[in-house]
């Protein structure tokens, strides 16, 4: 079964404030569809043709060498903004509970630091790319990557993910990365990054 971008949970306007709707519409509709149809045509043929994306992330070796670059990006791409719409919803933000809570405050201090340190891997990454909150070997912890490079490549769970390419942001924000990153919180669904917390465990 070739991949599909999958539906937004929520409305285009949803994130309004925070996200506009022109950058939700052509993020969804026009990139993430870019990199389905990218992926699906690197794969078509091949016996990783209609695998699970996380399986094939997992292990680019699998993939033939003329397709594993066109894979690792578009494929990358196509994962990486799925978890990205699932990790926001209208009427969200605020701070996790639960476990996830309490592993967030173990591993970094406080929220307010896990914050700190996510902003940081945002802003800091040079060029397009991700900031990530991963599980590593039962370890929270937070990393960036460039491009549509994703933790699942490096055996880690991405629990949380930030897209902090110019067209996650760029309409609304300009230049400013870190104004993005800060307002990014209100919109997080903790509970769902909880669940895949749970999942993870």
């Amino acid at each position: 079964m070739a991949y599909e971008v999958p539906p937004l949970p929520y409305d285009y306007n949803a994130l309004e404030p925070t996200i506009d709707e022109q950058t939700m519409h052509l993020h969804h509709d026009k990139h993430h569809q870019a990199y389905v149809d990218k992926a699906n045509g690197a794969l078509e043929g091949t016996d990783l043709d209609g695998k699970p994306i996380e399986e094939v992330l997992k292990d680019l070796s699998q993939v033939p060498e003329d397709k594993r670059g066109v894979v690792r990006n578009n494929g990358g791409g196509h994962y990486n903004h799925s978890l990205f719409w699932e990790s926001m919803g209208p009427g969200k933000g605020g701070a996790p509970s639960g476990d996830l809570g309490s592993a967030i405050d173990e591993a970094f201090g406080s929220f307010d630091a896990f914050k700190e340190q996510f902003e940081a891997a945002g802003v800091n990454q040079f060029g397009s790319g991700w900031a990530w909150l991963v599980l590593d070997g039962g370890q929270l912890k937070v990393r960036s990557s460039a491009n549509q490079d994703n933790p699942v490549s490096d055996g880690q769970v991405p629990l949380l993910g930030n897209d902090v390419w110019e067209h996650a942001y760029y309409l609304k924000y300009q230049n400013k990365r870190p104004d993005y990153l800060k307002a990014w919180w209100d919109v997080v669904d903790w509970d769902k990054v909880g669940e895949r917390y749970a999942a993870a465990q």
